[in-house]
């Protein structure tokens, strides 16, 4: 084995695109488990609103 340090993924955050997760909801462990990122996601007018503020980045 190598003296690399492996470096954990840095996930990012659906609702604010190109921007880090930050664990804004408490008991979130990340994207997967955010409720604000189900809610925004499952929603198909929100979910369109957060893909064109992505796109005008």
């Amino acid at each position: 084995m190598s003296d690399r340090l492996v470096r954990k993924p840095d996930p990012r955050c659906p609702v604010r695109p190109g921007e880090p997760c930050l664990l804004c909801q408490p008991g979130a462990t990340g994207p997967q488990d955010c409720g604000l990122v189900y809610l925004v996601m499952s929603d198909p007018e929100l979910r369109e609103a957060v893909r064109a503020a992505g796109a005008r980045r």
